[in-house]
């Protein structure tokens, strides 16, 4: 049985330099040691990403700007 895949909202603080973030992440509500591989994705470029392996959405709140890294 498949289980609907989570949105999880974002502040631009939570993403590295590189604008990504990870997943698993406790965010949104995982347990690393049981979940799949980790895997970084780019959020900044788009506003939102989604993981490969378990489908969870990582979008940017309303509102939120990512800025460059230098």
């Amino acid at each position: 049985m498949s289980k609907a895949s989570a949105v999880v909202e974002l502040l631009a603080a939570d993403l590295n330099r590189e604008g990504e973030i990870f997943c698993p992440n406790p965010k949104a509500g995982m347990a690393l040691w049981n979940s799949h591989p980790k895997v970084y994705l780019d959020v900044a470029s788009t506003g939102e990403a989604k993981c490969p392996y378990c489908g969870t959405v990582y979008r940017l709140k309303a509102g939120e700007q990512v800025h460059a890294a230098h």
